[in-house]
């Protein structure tokens, strides 16, 4: 019996969210009393396989947790939304916490501790599932990640990066990935599109937060008009967006059309408090994208 291909295999971050409600986000040195506190499933990599899945997508996680409670509970998350955790190691370090301050505009602060992520891909024999797109973010060690592209692009998956956090990516890995999907401010610490195409990145999609998203190749720049909402709270909005996105592009869309979905997906996720519990169902996506049409 041969292997499952999976539309998307995310390999990234699971973390317990610690979120703290705020007037406004604080200035240094200051201390500020919070409005409201709420713990949620997170990191990069769960919200991605999470949004993945919601929007229809056959989904495996390629991750590490501790042996602690914020693990088990991520676990249960990740298999209630029917994700495959058959990569998802338990191991000797605790879960990946994040520490988010968010202000009653909707913008975040955002402090994450590593803790288990570290260890994704360190053990002896690092392989991940066959799919037809493979995801990953900088939440997990860059290597593993390259061997994660690597081993991608052999099979004939397309390599998806989500540059965050942001910071220096050698151009090994770079040139393994396909797609590479910033926000303004990931694009500007990590020098620009211009920068990313020249180290070898084929395709850079932006997402620009209001104004919708751009894709920019050697040879073409697309602006993706925004899906208006009022938002009220902007966690989880990326993410919403890059998971529809590789979803779509897993059910082999062109591009333009999967980064459309892939902004209905991150605004929808704006009018919901929490990372996971804004991420959007594909039918609640549709529908907002008849409404427009």
């Amino acid at each position: 019996m041969t292997d499952p291909i999976f539309d998307v295999v995310v390999v990234g971050s699971a973390n317990l969210d610690l979120v703290a409600n705020l007037d406004h986000l604080p200035m240094p040195g200051e201390t500020l009393i919070a409005l409201g506190y709420a713990e949620y499933p997170g990191g990069k990599g769960v919200n991605q396989a999470v949004a993945c899945a919601r929007m229809g997508a056959t989904t495996a996680f390629v991750g590490c947790v501790g042996n602690d409670d914020a693990g088990s509970l991520l676990r249960s998350v990740l298999e209630g939304e029917g994700i495959d955790t058959s990569h998802l190691r338990t191991v000797d370090a605790p879960t990946g916490r994040a520490f988010i301050n968010v202000d009653n505009h909707g913008e975040n602060a955002i402090v994450v501790v590593a803790g288990a992520n570290a260890l994704v891909g360190k053990e002896e024999q690092f392989d991940i599932p066959r799919s037809r797109v493979v995801l990953a973010q900088l939440e997990v060690p860059l290597e593993t990640i390259e061997v994660a592209f690597s081993q991608a692009r052999s099979n004939g998956a397309v390599a998806v990066l989500n540059p965050a956090p942001a910071r220096d990516i050698p151009k090994s890995l770079l040139s393994l990935a396909n797609i590479v999907v910033p926000n303004e401010t990931e694009s500007a610490a990590i020098g620009g599109t211009v920068n990313l195409l020249n180290l070898g990145a084929t395709t850079v999609i932006t997402t620009l937060g209001a104004d919708g998203a751009s894709i920019e190749s050697t040879s073409s720049n697309t602006h993706i008009a925004p899906y208006n909402v009022t938002p009220v709270d902007t966690v989880g909005a990326g993410d919403a967006f890059i998971g529809a996105t590789c979803a779509e592009l897993s059910r082999g869309v062109s591009i333009e059309d999967a980064a459309r979905m892939g902004a209905i997906a991150g605004a929808l996720a704006t009018t919901v408090k929490g990372a996971v519990p804004s991420l959007p169902t594909r039918q609640a996506v549709l529908a907002a994208q008849k409404s427009v049409q």
